[in-house]
C-alpha cells in the first residue's frame, strides 16, 4: 500500500527525537506528514459543594498554554524543512484519548509512535487502543536502542496464514520493497493444503515476488520455546531492523492492550514494530 499520509503522535512533553524520525521517514517515502501533539490531562477535580477546583482548573490553563507553545515549536521547525505538513495540537483526558487519536488515524495510511512516545505508557496504550482497535490504519512502533529509521534494510514478516498476517504484508508493501530482504518468518509451519500449502511460504513468498519484494522463507522449529521469544531471536540472527506482523486481541484485552505474542512484542520487543490489525 502506497504511504502518503503519516501520522506522527508527539509527546507534548518530549518530541523532538520522534519529529527528526518522523522528518526522515516522511522525506525517505515521499510521504505528507501530520505532526499531532498531544497533552493527556487529568479528569475535572471536584471541590467543596461541587465546585470545580481552582488549582485544577489552573493546571489545565498551564498545561493548555503549554501545549501551544510545543505545537509552535513543532510548526517553526517543521517550516524549515522541504515537507508537505500540517500540526495539530490534542489536549484531552485519558478516558477520551483514543477516540481522539482514532479520529485523525483514519485519515492517515500509518501511524508513527517512537521512542519518546513510547516510552509513556499511557499514551503508547491509547496511541494503540484508538489506532488498532478503532481505524484499519496500520502503526510503526518503536520500543527500541536507537531513533526509527527512515528506511528499513532487512524485515523480518512474521507468517502464518492468517487474515492479520496477510493484511500486514500487503499495508506493508512499499516498506517491503525497499528492504534487501524480507525474511518470510514461519514457526513451525504445518504442510498442509488448507493451511499453509503444501510447501510452507511459497505462495506468500511468490505473492510478494511479484511485487518486487527480495524474499527469502524460513521454516523455525520453536523447540517448545515460545512464538515471541522465537522471532525476537530470529530477528536477532538476521540482523532485522522491522518486524512486520498481524495484531491479535483477545476481547477481554479490548480496553487496554491486546493479549498473548502481541503484547508481548510490543512490551518487551527491542526491534522496530510494523502492526496491522
Amino acid at each position: 500500500m502506497p504511504i502518503r499520509t503519516v501520522l506522527c503522535i508527539l509527546n507534548s512533553r518530549d518530541f523532538q527525537e520522534d519529529l527528526e524520525a518522523a522528518v526522515d521517514f516522511c522525506s525517505a517515502s515521499g510521504a505528507h506528514l501530520t505532526a499531532a501533539v498531544i497533552c493527556l490531562g487529568f479528569a475535572v477535580m471536584d471541590g467543596a459543594y461541587g465546585a470545580t477546583s481552582v488549582v485544577w482548573l489552573e493546571e489545565r490553563q498551564r498545561e493548555v498554554d503549554e501545549l501551544g507553545q510545543k505545537t509552535e515549536k513543532v510548526r517553526e521547525f517543521l517550516s524549515r524543512t522541504d515537507l508537505s505538513y500540517d500540526v495539530q495540537e490534542i489536549y484531552t483526558e485519558y478516558a477520551f484519548a483514543q477516540d481522539d487519536i482514532a479520529q485523525r488515524a483514519l485519515y492517515a495510511d500509518i501511524v508513527l509512535i517512537g521512542r519518546q512516545a513510547a516510552s509513556d505508557d499511557d499514551l503508547r496504550k491509547r496511541i494503540i487502543g484508538g489506532t488498532l482497535f478503532q481505524t484499519p490504519t496500520p502503526i510503526i512502533i518503536n520500543r527500541g536502542q536507537q531513533p526509527l529509521q527512515a528506511t528499513s534494510k532487512s524485515v523480518l514478516l512474521a507468517w502464518d496464514s492468517s487474515d492479520e498476517a496477510s493484511r500486514a504484508a500487503r499495508q506493508a508493501l512499499d516498506i517491503l520493497k525497499a528492504a534487501d530482504c524480507v525474511y518470510v518468518t514461519m514457526i513451525d509451519p504445518d504442510a498442509h493444503e488448507s493451511v499453509n500449502g503444501e510447501e510452507p511460504g511459497a505462495d506468500i513468498a511468490t505473492f510478494l515476488a511479484r511485487h518486487g519484494v527480495k524474499v527469502q522463507v524460513d521454516r523455525v522449529a520453536s523447540g517448545g520455546n515460545r512464538s515471541d521469544d522465537v522471532i525476537r531471536q530470529h530477528a536477532m540472527d538476521v540482523n532485522a531492523d522491522l518486524i512486520v506482523m498481524g495484531a491479535y486481541n483477545h476481547p477481554r484485552w479490548q480496553q487496554t492492550l491486546f493479549g498473548g505474542v502481541t503484547r508481548s512484542m510490543i512490551e518487551n520487543g527491542r526491534t522496530t514494530l510494523f502492526l496491522s490489525h
